[in-house]
């Protein structure tokens, strides 16, 4: 049946996560939880499905996740239309997120940038400027991990051939960074 297919695929990815990722996955949550306690941020940014990702990530910060504990700042910078368009207008679609790390990133922060190709320009010229201004980067990747596993301090790439099962694994890493962090609050 199809259901039982595509849950043991899925079921195979999140093992690849486990077996290949499971310290990046703890090493991105020790540096979050280091740049929470330092004071800074979490930025957070992707396109399309990435896009959803980012918001949910940061929202787990800012609310909760599983337990009360004080609001940690994180933002989404794929969520305001306003910032989006007029960036997009007024310079180029690459830049949409760059622009904004330009006005809100300082060192100290860490900037996840999240794309299932690993190849989204506006994302790796943010993530770029980004590590100029001293901020510490992750990256949540798929396939081969494309140019942005290049940029990133740390890059976390699911090698997985089929773009659904990289989001979802995203989220699944997202979700442990975000049990990880709860713990230390």
């Amino acid at each position: 049946m199809f259901l039982e297919q595509e849950a043991d695929e899925l079921i195979k990815a999140v093992n690849y996560v486990k077996e290949n990722l499971a310290k990046q996955t703890e090493d991105l949550a020790a540096e979050i939880i280091k740049c929470f306690k330092n004071g800074g941020k979490v930025i957070l940014m992707g396109n399309g499905g990435s896009a959803g990702d980012a918001q949910h990530i940061a929202a787990e910060f800012v609310g909760r996740f599983k337990k009360e504990r004080p609001s940690l700042p994180a933002l989404a910078l794929n969520t305001n239309t306003s910032t989006l368009t007029a960036i997009g207008n007024d310079y180029s679609y690459d830049v949409v997120f760059s622009r904004q790390i330009d006005g809100f990133a300082k060192p100290g922060d860490v900037v996840i940038g999240i794309s299932t190709s690993g190849n989204s320009r506006n994302v790796y010229l943010a993530l770029a400027l980004a590590k100029q201004k001293g901020c510490f980067t992750a990256a949540l990747l798929g396939k081969d991990g494309g140019t942005i596993k290049n940029i990133a301090d740390l890059p976390l790439v699911v090698k997985w051939p089929n773009t659904p099962r990289v989001q979802e694994c995203h989220i699944f890493i997202g979700h442990s960074v975000c049990e990880l962090v709860d713990r230390a609050f």
